[in-house]
């Protein structure tokens, strides 16, 4: 009774199932027979026609029905209807207008009513559901139910002996299907199909529930015979199906699938078992075929391959057992499903295919890989493969099994050598054969030299996969090579196909059998060989695109390429790199020298022939780089910087011809190689700046910077005076010889005068520091008139920021222990020409203005270093101030006010006549505040009558040349003249 309950549940439970299908399968009619193509019509009302003289001769026609176009009768094959005949009046109201001579009486209209036309989807409101649907179901269901309380009570209450039980189950359940074949006859009284439906189905229910309970229950019949039973029914519900419709399919499907686990016993006989699953599922997918319900095989061919997992799972103990369940499997990928029609049906072939594959796998797995299962994996390619030529939508099905049929025996354990070999010829001419012949015919795929590679990789790397461990390297050499030689040749076919550009067959082959040329090389050579042996790949990849006109073979060099960068890096190419850049351990030697210089050669075939602009630059920048790091494998570290410097000159020497990214490449091995001593330098320097001595000892050593800083300057300014580079590229190797030139020159400049302690600094610094500005002016200068404006705007302002942070704040002797000697002048001098060579890069007011304050400020320092020096010699900031050294600085002030006061004037320059009335205020300041307190006499007279004159002087200038009263007269250009200044000034 459970399982009656349970086969009960899943009817209804497939009842919406089959609901849907079915409103789905009278939509898809509809629309193959024309019904849906068909433009709809607007639906006229009926309406009275008059009868007029010409109506007898319309009546004899025949009218057009609906079902004219359910039978897709083309529209010109209609008769013409002669309207021109029929006069059709407007009727009027009778009580109006009467006619009674006229009959009048409703016509069909000529479109079709809604009655005679197709049935429109079917609503599921309530009262539908639950008034036309579900009570007729529920009657169904519950007459089955019936039958099985009979069979309960009868058993409960001893009436009726088992045997009798059982004939009266069968009897009932045939009663319950011949109703329901009077219900189709009767269909004129019934009026419903669902009434039929129900009753079949709840006939077909009864008859499994008596022959489950004659074999489960009472054991009248033996398991074979209640298997025969239920085959018997599950054939009466197909037959019934075509009478009733789908329901019936469905329980016959349950039905029929689960007939095996109901009487089944514990150790099923498996041929026997295939056997029927077999002829269910065949016989289910013709009668879908039949009567178009492509789901039913569907169902029923998942159905199968569910049986085939547990049988395959339960072990298939000999011959017979695997062969039946190859069989079956074979049947449901490949056969079965070509019976389904539609859309659907099409997919569900390719995952019944690729389902089919997957279980022969697992045959073949669990069998312990014995002949006869890849015997049967053999059928199972052959049949993928002949579906593949005669399904285009599964012309790369076969690739899905000749990946299987890899990965298969790569996963079998120990094999022996001849059956492996075996296998795998086997599976090269199953799918290579075919491939091969319509690789490069018209219907030549992608596919086919997907499968021809794979096959000449599989030929080499399952036997490696297999068999590493048990013999040397070199006994796989030949077997690579035959893989290269299946994929070159296949390839070397379509050489003359002038369709092989059209897609990627040509290159997967080509590439494939340089791949495999590459492993057999690398089996064949030392493990230190391996990326130079990539290299020559690349290139060899490179030039075949190159021939070829293939892109697509090029984007393959790009990764043998990249191989080849990683097997560098990967065989002790992280030692060999540091060697080339620090000092190590590592030792020289040749074999590290070719492993870099081969892949330098082949970034130079890069650069030369491949087709993309930014790979040609990567291969000249990644030439450098190797060539340098094999060059330098054999060079001692000291001398390694060297390199970059050669190439440099070398480049310099081609001139215009030079490679852009050559030369940068070059250029940061140069600069890599000098940040060292750069580092060393700027320590050194970083430490002037406040205020320690920059001696000698601090510099890096001089090797280092003649090999490292030194060495690329001469290529750098040949290449520069050359010419022929980027604005920008020049532009910053101006720059970066400048700096460079700057730092060596000032290390050269530093061991000139040797300053290496205190003593020496105060002796000798304030010329060091002097030449050095002055030679910074004139670099500066020379650039300029080289035009390079930029790096002369730099030196100068190097010269000016260097004498004004160290000669006058850090270093000035004026309150520095530094001997000035005769270097004052030349300092100062050197400062006033980079001010005023200064207004050529920069000319406006504000420049103008910072630059005579800073003059300003220049020629009061130098007054007072002068005047400084005259009484204490050399050294400025040691003595004490003597009353005559006071007298005269204030004198000095007052004669330099009374200059800038003149200079102001003849140049109309307000800031200098400003600077000229402070310098004049604090000198009155000095005089009455400090030098009054320390005279007496004359000399107290003498100093205040100078000052006096002094102020009358400087004021009546000022109201000479400067007026500001409204009534005088306006100044002139000829008041601001030389010659009126200087004789008013005399006067």
């Amino acid at each position: 009774m459970l399982v009656a309950l349970v086969l009960i549940g899943l009817i209804m439970a497939c009842a919406k199932l089959w609901h849907r299908a079915e409103a789905l399968d009278a939509r898809l009619s509809a629309v193959e027979m024309g019904a849906l193509a068909s433009p709809a019509l607007p639906e006229p009302s009926t309406r009275p026609m008059v009868r007029t003289a010409y109506r007898s001769a319309l009546e004899t026609q025949t009218v057009w029905e609906p079902e004219s176009v359910l039978n897709e009768v083309p529209e010109s094959a209609l008769p013409p209807v002669p309207l021109e005949t029929v006069d059709i009046l407007p009727v009027e109201p009778v009580a109006e207008t009467p006619a009674p001579d006229c009959d009048v009486e409703p016509v069909e209209p000529y479109w079709p009513t809604p009655e005679s036309r197709e049935p429109g989807p079917r609503s599921f409101s309530f009262e539908d559901v639950f008034g036309r649907y579900l009570p007729i179901w529920a009657g169904g269901v519950t007459l089955a139910v019936a039958g099985f309380l009979i069979v309960k009570y009868s058993i409960d209450a001893g009436l009726l002996s088992p045997l009798v039980r059982v004939i009266c189950g069968l009897l009932f359940g045939a009663g319950l299907i011949a109703v329901a074949e009077l219900a189709l006859r009767k269909d004129d009284l019934v009026r419903d199909a669902r009434i039929r439906q129900a009753l079949s189905g709840a006939g077909i229910a009864t008859l499994y529930a008596a022959i489950l309970v004659a074999a489960n229950l009472y054991h009248l019949v033996g398991p074979m015979t209640a298997f025969m039973g239920l085959a018997v029914v599950t054939a009466l519900a197909a037959i019934l199906s075509m009478r009733f419709g789908a329901p019936s399919a469905v329980l016959g499907l349950v039905g029929g699938l689960a007939a095996p686990a109901l009487v089944g016993a514990g150790s099923p006989n498996v041929p026997l078992l295939a056997t029927y699953l077999a002829l269910t599922v065949g016989g289910l997918c013709v009668l879908g075929r039949s009567q178009r319900w492509w789901w039913l095989g569907a169902l029923a061919v998942t159905g199968g391959f569910g049986w085939g997992v547990l049988l395959i799972g339960g072990g298939l103990n000999d011959i017979a057992a695997t062969l039946s369940v190859g069989a079956l499997t074979l049947a449901l990928a490949i056969a079965f499903p070509l019976l389904l029609t539609g859309g659907q049906a099409r997919a569900f072939q390719l995952v019944s295919a690729l389902a089919g594959c997957a279980q022969i796998a697992a045959i073949v797995a669990t069998g312990g890989f014995a002949g006869l299962n890849w015997g049967l994996f053999a059928l199972l390619s052959i049949a993928l493969v002949w579906l593949s030529r005669r399904e285009p939508r599964f012309a790369d099905a076969s690739l899905a099994g000749l990946a299987t049929g890899l990965l298969l025996s790569i996963a079998w354990p120990s094999p022996a050598a001849l059956p492996l070999a075996f296998v795998l010829g086997g599976g090269a001419l199953i799918y290579g054969a075919p491939a091969l012949w319509r690789l490069w015919r018209s219907e030549g795929r992608l596919g086919d030299a997907v499968q021809l590679a794979a096959i000449a990789l599989g030929t080499v790397l399952v036997p490696i996969a297999q068999f590493w461990d048990q013999t040397g390297r070199a006994t796989f050499v030949p077997l690579a090579l035959l893989g290269a030689a299946i994929a070159g040749g296949a390839a070397a076919v379509g050489w003359r196909n002038t369709a092989r550009i059209a897609d990627a067959r040509f290159a997967a082959l080509a590439l494939a059998g340089l791949g495999l040329s590459l492993l057999a090389a690398g089996l064949a050579l030392p493990a230190w060989a391996l990326a130079p042996a990539t290299a020559v790949a690349a290139v060899a990849a490179l030039l075949l695109a190159r021939t070829s006109s293939d892109d697509r073979v090029e984007q393959g060099s790009y990764a043998f390429a990249f191989a080849a960068l990683a097997f560098l890096l990967a065989q002790g190419g992280t030692d060999e790199v540091l060697r080339a850049v620090v000092p190590t351990d590592v030792p020289l030697t040749l074999s590290a020298c070719i492993r870099w210089l081969v892949p330098a050669f082949a970034a130079l075939g890069f650069a030369r022939w491949s087709r993309g602009n930014g790979v040609r630059q990567l291969g000249q920048a990644y030439a450098v780089a190797f060539g340098y790091v094999a060059i330098a494998q054999l060079v001692p570290h000291q001398w390694q910087a060297l390199i970059p410097a050669v190439l440099l000159a070398a480049f310099a020497l081609a001139g215009i011809r030079a490679p852009v990214a050559a030369l940068g490449a070059a250029a940061l091995l140069s600069v890599g190689w000098a940040l060292q001593p750069l580092g060393v330098w700027l320590a050194a320097a970083s430490g002037a700046l406040v205020g320690e001595p920059f001696v000698v000892t601090a510099l890096p050593a001089a090797v280092d910077i003649a090999v490292r800083i030194v060495a690329p300057i001469p290529g750098l300014v040949f290449l520069l005076w050359r010419g022929g580079l980027p604005a920008r590229v020049g532009e910053i190797g101006m720059l970066v010889t400048a700096l460079l030139g700057m730092v060596a020159l000032h290390a050269a400049w530093k061991h000139v005068f040797v300053i290496d302690a205190a003593d020496m600094f105060i002796a000798r610094g304030m010329a060091e520091r002097t030449l050095w500005e002055m030679l910074l002016t004139a670099a500066g200068m020379l650039a300029w008139r080289a035009g390079s404006q930029r790096i002369a705007a730099g030196l100068g302002l190097a010269a000016l920021l260097h004498f004004g942070w160290f000669s006058v704040l850090l270093h000035n002797p004026l309150w520095s222990q530094q001997a000035a000697g005769p270097w004052l002048v030349p300092a100062y001098a050197t400062a006033f020409f980079a001010i005023w060579w200064s207004a050529r890069i920069v000319d406006d007011a504000p420049a103008g203005r910072a630059r005579d304050w800073a003059r300003i400020m220049l020629i009061l320092l130098l007054a007072a270093s002068l005047l400084r020096q005259v009484f204490h010699g050399t050294l400025l900031s040691t003595g004490q101030t003597f009353q005559s050294e006071d007298i005269c600085r204030s004198l000095l002030a007052i004669v330099l006010a009374i200059g800038f006061l003149q200079w102001g004037i003849r140049r109309g320059l307000r800031d200098w006549r400003i600077a000229s009335l402070l310098l004049m205020l604090t000198a009155i300041g000095k005089v009455f505040l400090f030098d009054a307190a320390g005279l007496d006499g004359l000399l107290r007279i003498a100093s205040f009558a100078a000052l006096g004159f002094s102020l009358i002087g400087m004021g009546w200038l000022y109201s000479r040349y400067l007026p500001d009263a409204a009534g005088e007269a306006p100044l002139t250009d000829e008041s601001y003249s030389a010659d009126t200044v200087l004789a008013d000034t005399r006067g």
